[in-house]
């Protein structure tokens, strides 16, 4: 599930630095959550580190996202570098690196290749020992100041239903609609599920998932 606000209420944001995404491990629902206000290519890597903890069967909140983590939890920092090694394969990235190419035009090259953000680009580039910690930590706050920058530039409205499906995963309320439609769930639970209030709006998500209201 990927959401940036608390249900639908645009007055309660979920800030980035608070809170990137968490996973809930279950052995027969596992659920991941995404902050849907960080960059997207940065959610890339909260997908794989959470997936990472529902790997480990481990419940927990990330906020930390690509940075080298040296703290005290050994989990994340395993799951930091299950993420990096997902996204940017060490072997993949070695024969990727060119000698004579600046930091800077790697750092766009790859990230676009990989499809991933500066930031991760940047934290894989050091893993390998191709970049000293020095200069690491220098062009982690040049690009983390590019990225927030990028972020206030790209704020904007969007389209209610198809948002609204992605914060409760389309495959969910695929579900939950059709449950709802049979019968075997109320509205009132589905409505509450969905974070909607009216069945004009449960209505139009019917459509959008491809299900037909009479």
């Amino acid at each position: 599930m990927t959401s940036g606000v608390v249900r639908n209420n645009t007055h309660r944001k979920l800030e980035v630095n608070e809170f990137r995404g968490f996973a809930l491990s279950d052995r027969y629902a596992p659920l991941i959550v995404v902050n849907a206000n960080d960059a997207k290519s940065a959610q890339m890597f909260t997908i794989a580190h959470e997936l990472a903890h529902i790997w480990l069967g481990d419940t927990g909140v990330s906020n930390i996202g690509a940075y080298v983590y040296e703290g005290p939890r050994r989990e994340e920092q395993w799951c930091n570098k299950v993420a990096a090694e997902l996204l940017v394969p060490t072997s993949d990235l070695r024969s990727e690196l060119r000698a004579n190419e600046t930091l800077s035009a790697s750092k766009k090259r790859l990230t676009r290749c990989y499809k991933v953000s500066g930031l991760v680009v940047l934290r894989r580039i050091f893993d390998i020992d191709a970049l000293s910690r020095n200069h690491f930590d220098q062009a982690w706050v040049l690009e983390l100041d590019e990225s927030r920058k990028r972020q206030q530039n790209n704020i904007g409205g969007g389209n209610f239903y198809m948002t609204a499906l992605k914060r409760t995963g389309r495959r969910f309320a695929e579900r939950l609609i059709g449950y709802t439609l049979e019968g075997r769930t109320s509205y009132t639970e589905a409505l509450d599920l969905l974070g909607i209030r009216k069945i004009a709006t449960f209505n139009k998500l019917s459509q959008e998932v491809g299900i037909l209201v009479r």
